[in-house]
């Protein structure tokens, strides 16, 4: 049984995407562990009716239909009932039933406001080792996780759902898969759904969790005062676990010294009866909190998605980050936080409870200067960027001067391997991304916020790839271009939307693409930025090349090599000879193709570019072959293969070998074309070649650079530091 954790940007606890945790051959979803969550009490009623509700007729059913989607169970309830330890009790439960494994995902994020479910649906597919196309749209996103999850068995647990419209995109057409939803009331719209609405514990298993915090011996010695503690809580179990947290730092204090304090308590918000119970728990905990470590908790309402590790709260308090584990330590002791699986040899991360966040919210709103909570968070973004620059820097430790850098940086912010930093990379990737996304929304914070979003792209694209990262990096050049429309930065936004330009273009998107690039180069005018317009101008011509427009593709690829020609860089001109002689050999005029492949040798020449010229020289014979004039094509072949052997190439020399052989063949003399094949064939392998190779050269056509090939998107045209 595998289970999987989704990274949908915030809230629960993520598990390394698929795609970076070694995702079985077969498949299927990698192997992670659950939420640690306190033990699970109580709800026998509710499991028996949620595992009867599974085998339950629907509608369809009775209809004499088969039903169109999996099965989909509802746990409603407030924050702070229980209902995600529920769902992953019943989920643990059923595991060993569906051998594709548990996916989770968390619906709501830490700040209340819905997960946009492109990105729901975009973590599921990494979970389950699909493609997931850079850029696409919510429709192309969710039909793929209904392909993917076609004719699996699987389980997933969606927490926090907002409503129905975030749950009915990802159910799977006529599947095997269940489907446990957890939210606050019915979801209206998704059929044939019976909620399981809890209240609180009763009375017995109430007691149980108590005494779990608090420990059996106060608990056993009062029983009285324990079952008026779970009253005085409503049987909430994350009341109960604050007051049992509560105990068990205040070990001279009775239970019945916590019935007193708890009826003491102000009832807290008027309008919520229901919450009362958590409200005065939660204030009860907080008061006998040491200041500082009052102050600390209060400003992990600050912690990008909830989660905290020693780094985070030492930012953010700017105390050490031994301090700053202690206190995290007490906190989770006291059941403030919760403790996220271990992952290696990484430093534990914790998880502020949803329930708490918008208490915490409030104390730091009415305790907290404003510009208080501004450098909190100031210092927590800058802290981020050092460790980022350190983990991109972890890869490049053959690099005299990058390895004199991390010497110099603080122990705590070093990385002990590069696979260290790529798993510390992995584990806070939701938070990373989470935190680049309020950093941007905020908006007083742009500089700070352009230097996150750019150390992540370049770290992303060290440890994982331009493709594997192209999801991730799409969002953060849209972040990038947010920040660069809203500032009126015209340079950042032309290398935004020239980086997104390039991912659209690799996922097929053309004419987006294209749209892209005309917006950039606009940008890049109105910057000024010679660079910037030539990247422009070439990026709109490979786009009417890769649609076949070869007549626009000409004229802009023109335009940009007038740009060079008049500064005077000669290989971007050898490039777009090159990228112009292509073009024009698509739409057939020879002449025009030669004048172009002509001048791209010559540039390649005094550049002393011996394989850029061999290269450019067999693309010469094979517009004259092309053209009907195959002695022609035969010596410029010949010229190209002695080219590349000038330049000490085997493969090229041996491919150059190749095409004169292909030439010779059609010409009807098959034992030369022979002999030169037997000669590329002995430089691939690595045989010596025999004297008579050098003495009768000739060779094959390797094409330049594919003129409609993209660079490397968040390298071409990375946001600066």
């Amino acid at each position: 049984m595998a289970e999987q954790a989704v990274e949908t940007g915030d809230g629960m606890a993520a598990a390394p995407p698929g795609r970076r945790s070694s995702v079985p051959a077969a498949g299927g979803p990698a192997r992670t562990a659950a939420p640690v969550l306190p033990g699970f009490v109580g709800r026998r009623r509710e499991l028996e009716e949620l595992r009867a509700d599974i085998v339950r007729a629907g509608l369809d059913t009775l209809a004499g239909r088969k039903s169109p989607r999996g099965r989909v169970l509802l746990i409603a309830g407030r924050p702070g009932s229980g209902r995600t330890a529920l769902a992953e009790e019943l989920a643990g439960q059923l595991a060993g039933q569906y051998p594709d494994g548990v996916l989770r995902a968390r619906l709501t994020e830490a700040g209340g406001a819905p997960v946009p479910t492109e990105r729901t649906a975009r973590a599921l597919l990494t979970a389950l080792g699909a493609p997931v196309p850079a850029g696409a749209e919510e429709d192309e996103l969710t039909q793929a996780v209904r392909s993917a999850l076609k004719g699996r068995r699987a389980l997933l647990l969606l927490d926090d759902a907002a409503g129905a419209e975030q749950v009915d995109p990802l159910l799977p057409d006529k599947s095997e898969c269940l489907i446990v939803a957890v939210s606050r009331g019915p979801l209206t719209g998704v059929p044939d759904v019976r909620p399981c609405t809890l209240g609180g514990l009763d009375t017995a298993s109430g007691v149980e969790l108590l005494e779990r915090y608090a420990g059996p011996t106060r608990i056993t010695c009062d029983p009285a005062a324990a079952n008026a503690v779970v009253e005085e809580c409503g049987g909430q179990p994350a009341a109960l676990v604050l007051v049992g947290g509560w105990l068990a730092a205040l070990s001279k204090l009775s239970v019945v010294d916590a019935v007193t304090r708890l009826r003491e308590m102000p009832p807290g918000d008027g309008h919520d009866v229901a919450a009362r119970p958590l409200a005065r728990a939660f204030r009860l905990a907080y008061e006998a909190l040491p200041a500082p470590s009052a102050r600390i908790l209060r400003l992990l309402a600050l912690a990008p998605a909830g989660s905290a590790d020693a780094h985070t709260t030492s930012a953010l308090a700017g105390c050490s980050v031994s301090a700053a584990q202690t206190a995290l330590e007490d906190f989770e002791a006291r059941g403030l936080l919760r403790a996220e699986p271990a992952a290696g040899s990484l430093p534990p991360q914790y998880l502020v409870p949803g329930c708490l966040l918008d208490m915490l919210r409030e104390l730091m709103r009415t305790q907290e200067r404003p510009a208080e909570v501004e450098l909190a968070r100031a210092r927590m973004l800058e802290r981020t960027v050092r460790q980022l620059h350190s983990c991109r820097a972890a890869t490049r430790t053959d690099d005299p001067l990058t390895r004199k850098r991390l010497a110099e940086l603080p122990r705590p912010l070093r990385f002990a391997s590069p696979q260290a930093a790529g798993e510390w990379l992995t584990r806070r990737l939701p938070a990373l991304l989470a935190a680049a996304r309020l950093a941007v929304q905020d908006g007083r914070l742009d500089t700070l916020a352009r230097r996150l979003v750019s150390a992540l792209t370049r770290a992303l694209t060290a440890h994982f790839g331009a493709e594997e990262a192209g999801p991730e990096l799409y969002g953060l050049h849209q972040l990038v271009l947010d920040v660069a429309r809203r500032c009126e930065m015209p340079l950042e936004k032309a290398a935004a939307l020239l980086n997104i330009g390039d991912l659209d273009a690799r996922a097929g998107r053309t004419s987006a693409a294209l749209g892209r690039y005309r917006e950039a180069l606009d940008a890049a005018r109105g910057a000024g930025d010679p660079y910037a317009i030539s990247r422009s101008l070439e990026s709109i011509a490979a786009s009417y090349h890769e649609l076949g427009d070869w007549q626009r593709a000409v004229d802009w690829y023109g335009r940009a090599l007038e740009l060079r020609l008049t500064r005077g860089e000669l290989a971007d001109e050898a490039r777009l000879y090159g990228r112009l002689g292509a073009v024009r050999s698509y739409a057939g005029q020879w002449n025009e193709a030669l004048r172009d492949w002509r001048a791209a040798a010559a540039a390649c020449r005094r550049l002393r570019d011996l394989p850029g010229h061999a290269r450019a020289l067999g693309e010469i014979a094979r517009v004259h072959e092309h053209a009907g004039r195959p002695q022609d094509a035969v010596r410029t072949c010949r010229e190209a293969v002695e080219s590349a052997r000038q330049a000490g190439d085997d493969r090229l020399w041996a491919a150059m070998l190749l095409r004169l052989a292909d030439t010779l063949e059609r010409l009807g003399d098959p034992a030369a074309a022979a002999g030169h094949r037997s000669a590329a064939g002995e430089l691939l392998t690595g045989v010596p070649s025999a004297p008579a190779v050098a003495a009768a050269p000739g060779g094959a056509i390797v094409p330049l650079p594919a003129p409609a090939e993209p660079e490397v998107p968040g390298t071409r045209m990375a946001p600066p530091d």
